[in-house]
């Protein structure tokens, strides 16, 4: 990320928009059951609302320096941090209940490595588990936001298609003029 990303990623602007919109847009009628994997948590901001709500939280972060200052942060709060790649996920096949995405998707570096992602989010996901999350939606703010960054906009319009393609059922997606929202259930 480059400093301006990450340091919106921390702000209270960020965080307040995640509890006051996001998450509850996103987990509204989900039901996350005991073991819960958050992709791409960053520096953690989703995280810490996140393990409140379930008995165990791992979360795998591909930046090893933010997977170990989350880690750190985190130590003792029933949450795991695993630094590692989501499209090579070091995890056993149906290990969660559900799996969480906020806002990163964007940053796998091309549709075909997302569509890797969405697969292996289905191999670790048990069996009518939900697979639920939000991104950016596609724009000239996003890109100034991400100079020097990965970012590779994820179309929602396609996005169905493409969890399907996956392994996925009933699958939405609600868009606005900032972001889209989306819930799948695995097969």
């Amino acid at each position: 990320m480059n400093r301006l990303h990450h340091w919106v990623c921390r702000s209270r602007v960020w965080r307040k928009a995640l509890e006051e919109r996001f998450l509850p847009g996103v987990l509204d009628g989900i039901e996350l059951g005991d073991d819960l994997l958050e992709i791409g948590p960053g520096p953690g901001a989703t995280t810490d609302l996140l393990r409140a709500k379930v008995e165990r939280l791992t979360a795998i972060e591909v930046d090893p320096c933010a997977a170990r200052s989350l880690g750190r942060r985190v130590v003792g709060a029933k949450v795991r941090v695993v630094a590692g790649d989501a499209v090579q996920m070091p995890f056993a096949d149906t290990s969660f209940s559900s799996v969480v995405s906020f806002a990163m998707l964007h940053h796998v570096g091309s549709p075909e490595l997302q569509n890797v992602l969405l697969r292996e989010v289905r191999r670790v996901l048990k069996p009518d588990g939900f697979f639920a999350g939000m991104d950016a939606a596609p724009g000239f703010g996003m890109r100034l936001l991400h100079l020097g960054d990965t970012y590779v906009p994820v179309d929602p319009g396609s996005f169905v298609l493409r969890l399907e393609s996956a392994g996925f059922r009933k699958v939405t997606v609600e868009t606005d003029r900032f972001a889209f929202r989306f819930r799948a259930v695995a097969e």
